[in-house]
């Protein structure tokens, strides 16, 4: 009997973590200006409608949920208006929404992966027990992850273009789109092409194995960092890729996302390092991105330099493409909980980044004896 009451009594605790955290989630999610508090605009914008009767009705429910008087809405204020019958017609689907969340705690993910708990000391010097998991709660598609699915429609829309236009011409980087977009050391002048080469792959083996990893990577980031910091992440893969390998390969041509795609594949281990205590089983995680990460890395690296392997893959934009998905992931990315030690972190990412980055573009610009002219 007293083992039933138990459990029935950590399943009200769980129950209610699960409420706090979608209600916690909505707050923040209106909180537009992370003020720690919801104003009349944002409590309009919950409300749906932008028009007089919205502001009215914003204005007045402000008023009667506003208990300290201040003029806005903390997250207790919330909670309670939220919660109020007066209000039911307003924001009652937020209350429907709160079981289909607290049943999604049974997901695939979690039961794959059972959450963890761990002490915390909370800032009066109490012990807390926490349960672990906050990060996967952060998972959202809305609005849908589309990003990196618009880069993939568009880098085959080139591809399908120059096969279209002139056969087999995507087999030797000679086709119309390849010929504006292309990474070439003979035109290093036109400097959209250290971005565009990214829109231009080499058979239809390089397009499908780029175009599958990226969306396999990039859209569960997009889902949790939204889609610009994705796309600043892979972006400065590419760029990083090129500038790389015009440094080290100064005769090469280089076509493909792969610096994008590498920068994918280790911003989620840079993600993984911020969010460590909010993540259900890090460690796994991290290992598994490490293993993928050093064995193709490795790989690639021994093939080029010890094995001579001659095979027009651009090495130098995979290192570079690794190295900048790291340190721009680490300060572009949420961190949901900053500590000390990673806040550390991420200014070292930030500074190194800029060094790295900085260097190579000066090389780029000034070291004219380097590289090949026409």
């Amino acid at each position: 009997m007293a083992t039933d009451q138990k459990e029935a009594e950590g399943s009200s605790v769980k129950i209610k973590k699960a409420k706090h955290r979608y209600f916690k989630n909505v707050f923040e999610k209106h909180d537009s200006n992370n003020s720690g508090y919801i104003e009349l605009k944002e409590l309009q914008s919950m409300i749906r409608d932008n028009d007089e009767i919205s502001k009215r009705l914003a204005e007045k429910i402000l008023q009667l949920s506003d208990n300290d008087k201040d003029g806005r809405i903390n997250y207790e204020e919330f909670v309670d208006m939220v919660h109020n019958e007066k209000f039911k017609d307003v924001f009652g689907h937020y209350l429907k929404a709160t079981s289909k969340f607290v049943s999604s705690s049974a997901s695939y993910m979690r039961f794959i992966l059972p959450r963890q708990h761990r002490q915390r000391v909370s800032a009066d010097g109490e012990s807390v027990d926490e349960e672990d998991g906050l990060y996967e709660d952060q998972y959202d598609c809305c609005p849908p992850p589309i990003a990196m699915f618009l880069i993939s429609v568009i880098e085959f829309a080139c591809f399908l273009i120059d096969e279209l236009n002139q056969a087999n011409s995507t087999q030797t980087g000679t086709g119309l789109t390849a010929k504006i977009f292309i990474y070439s050391p003979y035109k290093r002048i036109e400097c959209w092409r250290y971005l565009t080469y990214m829109f231009v792959h080499i058979g239809y083996l390089h397009l499908i194995v780029n175009l599958g990893v990226q969306l396999l990577l990039g859209v569960p980031l997009e889902m949790v960092h939204k889609w610009w910091r994705v796309l600043l992440v892979y972006f400065a893969g590419v760029a990083a890729g090129s500038l790389a390998t015009s440094i080290t390969d100064p005769t090469s041509h280089l076509a493909g996302a792969s610096g994008g795609v590498y920068a994918m594949m280790t911003a989620h281990i840079a993600t993984i390092i911020m969010n460590w205590n909010e993540m259900t089983f890090p460690g796994v995680i991290l290992m598994m991105f490490l293993l993928i990460t050093v064995a193709d890395v490795g790989t690639s690296v021994y093939n080029r330099y010890w094995l001579k392997v001659h095979n027009h893959i651009g090495y130098a934009a995979h290192f570079a493409g690794a190295i900048t998905g790291l340190l721009v992931g680490i300060w572009l990315l949420k961190n949901f909980v900053p500590t000390k030690k990673e806040t550390y972190l991420w200014w070292f990412a930030l500074v190194t980044y800029t060094i790295l980055m900085g260097t190579m573009v000066v090389m780029n610009i000034a070291w004219t004896d380097h590289f090949v002219t026409l």
